[in-house]
C-alpha cells in the first residue's frame, strides 16, 4: 500500500515505525530535522513542505497514493489536506488527526467528508477511562464491543503463591474466559505453553471477559477498593474529555485548574463536578482540600514537569493511584520509574487507532503493545485460510496466539477442542514484526 503522512511529529513517526516496513510510506513536513530524523531510521521517502499545499501533496505523491493520513498538531492543517485528498484523489482514502472534539462530533454528523476522524482528546480520555476501571492494568484496551478485553499486568513479588506465579500453565489457577497470550521477559516474548510459567518481574498479556480481567486485576493488585474518587489536575481539553468520560462512568470527580477563565468554564460546563481555581502545587490547598484521601489521581496539564510534580507531591498526601499524560515520548518511562502507577502518551493512543486502517482490510482493530514491540489483531478469518476448520489444540503457534473468537456477534475464548471457522473475527497476540504474516495466514 502505498501511503502519505502528512505531519512528522510524533504520531507521525509512531505511525511511520508502524507502517514502513510493510508499506510504501512518504512524509510531508514543514520541520527538515524532523523529516531526517525519520529517513535515518526508517526506508520513507520524505518531502519538505506544507501539508496545506495542493502543490505540495501533488509533489508528494497524492495521486498515486492508497491512504492519505493527515497528523499534525494543527487541526486547520489537517482538514485543509484533506479538502485537497477528497478533490485531487478521490479514490484515496484519507483520515485526519484532530484536537477538537466539535470537528469530531461535525464528521460524526457527516458534514465533513473524510473517511475517519480521530480524536486525540477523546482517545486519551477512553484509555484513561479503562485503567481506572482496572487499576492493576499497565495497559488495557476493549474488542468485540466490550466483549473482550486485553490486559497487560506486571507481575510482583507480593503476587506468589497466588496459584499462578511460579506454578506450570496447565496446572494454574487461570481464570475462567481468559487467556495468557503472552509472557514479556526483558527483551523477550515467550508464547505461553503448558510448561512455561509466569515468574516475578514478568509482563503478562491477558485476553478475556470483562469479568476475567477484572478477576485477573483482584489477584495482582493492592487495591482492593474501586477507585470512584478522581481528582484531575488540568481543565484543557483533554482533561475536560477525561472529566466527561469518568463523570459518564457514575465516578466522584474533582478538577483543579489554575486559569480562573478555564476553571469558570468548566465549572459551567460539569454542574455536578467541583472545580477549584488552583494550582494542585501547594500542600497547604491538598491538605486542607484532602486532596489525598482521594483513590486516585489524573494529571493532565500541558507541561510534562509539572504533571511529574505535581504527581510526585500527590502520593506523598495520600494518593495511591496516579495517571498522568505524558507529552515527550521520553517521559513515559521516567515517570513509571519514578513511582507514578501508569503513563500515557496521547499521541501513540491516537496513532494506534489510525495504524488500522493501513492493515488488511479484515482487519477491524489493532492494539499497541511495548513501544508496538507487539500487536493485537482483530482479524476475520478467510474460507481459504490454512487455520479454517483447524481445532485449536492441533493449531501452529508460528508466534502468535489466538485468545478468542467473536462468532456471529458473541465472543467464544476458545479450549483445546473447539475449531477456528472461516468467518470468526480472530484476537491474536503477536510481535508487530509478525502482524503482516498473520494476517495472510489467517
Amino acid at each position: 500500500m502505498r501511503i502519505l503522512v502528512v505531519g512528522a511529529g510524533q504520531v507521525g513517526a509512531t505511525i511511520v515505525e508502524a507502517l514502513h516496513d510493510e508499506h510504501d510510506v512518504t512524509v510531508v513536513d514543514l520541520d527538515p530535522a524532523r523529516l531526517a530524523a525519520l529517513a535515518n531510521r526508517f526506508d520513507v521517502a520524505t518531502i519538505e513542505g506544507n501539508g496545506a499545499s495542493r502543490r505540495t501533496l501533488q509533489e508528494a505523491g497524492l495521486l498515486e497514493s492508497d491512504l492519505m493520513i493527515s497528523c499534525t498538531s494543527l487541526d486547520e492543517i489537517n482538514l485543509i489536506a484533506a479538502i485537497f485528498s477528497r478533490n485531487l484523489a478521490p479514490e484515496t482514502s484519507t483520515i485526519v488527526r484532530t484536537t477538537n472534539e466539535e470537528y469530531l462530533e461535525v464528521w460524526r454528523e457527516r458534514q465533513l467528508d473524510v473517511d475517519f476522524m480521530v480524536s486525540s482528546e477523546l482517545e486519551t480520555a477512553n484509555a484513561v477511562s479503562r485503567i481506572i476501571g482496572l487499576p492493576a492494568a499497565r495497559q488495557t484496551d476493549v474488542f468485540a464491543d466490550g466483549q473482550v478485553q486485553i490486559v497487560e499486568f506486571d507481575v510482583v513479588a507480593r503476587n506468589e503463591g497466588d496459584g499462578i506465579v511460579g506454578v506450570p500453565l496447565r496446572e494454574a489457577r487461570i481464570p475462567r474466559d481468559s487467556k495468557v497470550a503472552g509472557i514479556i521477559r526483558g527483551d523477550r516474548m515467550i508464547i505461553p505453553r503448558g510448561d512455561q510459567r509466569i515468574e516475578v518481574g514478568d509482563r503478562v498479556v491477558i485476553i478475556g471477559s470483562p469479568d476475567a480481567a477484572r478477576t485477573w486485576g483482584d489477584s495482582l493488585s493492592e487495591e482492593t477498593r474501586r477507585l470512584d474518587d478522581i481528582v484531575i489536575f488540568g481543565a484543557g481539553r483533554t482533561g475536560r474529555a477525561v472529566a466527561r468520560a469518568l463523570v459518564d462512568q457514575g465516578l466522584r470527580v474533582r478538577i483543579i485548574e489554575s486559569d480562573p477563565k478555564r476553571a469558570q468554564l468548566t465549572a459551567e460546563q460539569f454542574p455536578t463536578v467541583r472545580v477549584y481555581h488552583a494550582t494542585g502545587f501547594d500542600p497547604e490547598f491538598l491538605d486542607r482540600e484532602r486532596i489525598g484521601q482521594s483513590r486516585a489521581a489524573v494529571f493532565v496539564m500541558q507541561d510534562d514537569a509539572k504533571n511529574h510534580y505535581a504527581a510526585t507531591l500527590a502520593k506523598l498526601h495520600g494518593v495511591s493511584f496516579t495517571i498522568a499524560i505524558v507529552h515527550k515520548a521520553a517521559s513515559t518511562e521516567v515517570f513509571e520509574r519514578a513511582g507514578i502507577d501508569v503513563a500515557i502518551n496521547p499521541r501513540q493512543v491516537t496513532a494506534e487507532e489510525i495504524v488500522r486502517f493501513a492493515h488488511d482490510p479484515r482487519t477491524r482493530q489493532v492494539t499497541m503493545l511495548e513501544g508496538d514491540r507487539f500487536e493485537i489483531l482483530d482479524v476475520t478469518v478467510r474460507p481459504e485460510s490454512e487455520y479454517a476448520d483447524q481445532p485449536f489444540r492441533t493449531m501452529p503457534i508460528r508466534g502468535a496466539l489466538i485468545g478468542a473468537i467473536v462468532r456471529d456477534g458473541q465472543a467464544i475464548f476458545p479450549h483445546g477442542d473447539d475449531v477456528l471457522r472461516a468467518g470468526d473475527r480472530a484476537i491474536i497476540f503477536t510481535e508487530s514484526a509478525r502482524a503482516t504474516q498473520v494476517e495472510k495466514a489467517l
